[in-house]
């Protein structure tokens, strides 16, 4: 009883020691956090994409809650009633976000791009294009793998199973980026969306020359300068056989996309009055 009872005090007294030990250890190397930082991580969703330009959601809510300013800061998978929410935690006024959404620069699919080949691999556009240049003649066209898909957090691109390419969800899509930094071959654009205004955008991104782009795909982009002619508002560029609408000068007028004679340009949302009256 008496080596137990040495025993049970000798423990006792060493855990009492680790007890002080850590203690002063703590106290000493204590880091203080804003307990603002807690309340506006949680109101974020946790995704970590980096759309709003910080490592992460925990970073974006240190900075927000150490800013003398939110001018700049937005959380593209919160939205404007979640930036609000931050705005009345950290005493500071919070500007609308321009939101942004991505576009996918290829309307080339199984019916326009005639396979010529078949890819027996990883599945996994990185890879195919690593390997050559893709099933189709087209060097430029979307794999159709779905790289984009598994990058998306938010389940906002799918494959569609008629035209094998990369479709976005507008409704879904926020604007983090992520899909446009997975695509091998940067067919996906991020573009401001303005409310009441079409996206319009040319969705190839096919440099060859007109006559072998024409071979390659019936909806690509020949570089023929005609939707930059019909265009009053320079917002067309045709630089290395291709044509780019700009999107800050675009009005969505729609003059281009009917002047296109490839149907290379699409467009997203409501085309303005005057060009639904010119289609009646």
């Amino acid at each position: 009883m008496g080596v137990i009872s040495t025993s049970i005090i000798v423990l006792g007294i060493i855990g009492a020691l680790a007890a002080i030990v850590l203690y002063f250890v703590a106290k000493k190397f204590h880091v203080y956090e804003n307990p603002k930082i807690a309340e506006i991580e949680e109101l974020l969703p946790g995704a970590n994409c980096g759309g709003c330009g910080f490592a992460g959601c925990q970073a974006f809510a240190k900075a927000c809650a150490e800013t003398d300013s939110l001018d700049g800061f937005n959380c593209t998978g919160a939205g404007k009633d979640i930036m609000d929410k931050i705005s009345v935690i950290v005493g500071l006024e919070a500007k609308a976000g321009v939101r942004r959404v991505a576009v996918m620069r290829c309307n080339g699919g199984c019916g326009e791009r005639q396979i010529v080949n078949n890819y027996d691999g990883v599945t996994s556009c990185a890879m195919e294009g690593a390997l050559y240049q893709g099933e189709t003649d087209c060097n430029y066209g979307c794999l159709g793998r779905g790289d984009c898909v598994a990058s998306c957090m938010f389940d906002a691109l799918h494959i569609d199973p008629k035209s094998g390419i990369a479709v976005v969800d507008y409704e879904k899509c926020v604007g983090c980026g992520k899909c446009v930094k997975t695509c091998p071959r940067g067919l996906l654009e991020l573009v401001e969306d303005i409310p009441d205004k079409p996206l319009v955008w040319v969705a190839c991104m096919n440099h060859d020359k007109g006559p072998l782009a024409m071979k390659e795909c019936t909806v690509s982009c020949i570089g023929c300068g005609k939707c930059k002619r019909v265009c009053t508002h320079e917002a067309v560029e045709v630089t290395d056989f291709l044509a780019h609408i700009n999107p800050e000068a675009c009005v969505g007028c729609g003059e281009c996309e009917a002047a296109c004679p490839r149907h290379s340009i699409v467009h997203h949302g409501n085309l303005i009055p005057e060009k639904k009256e010119a289609e009646s």
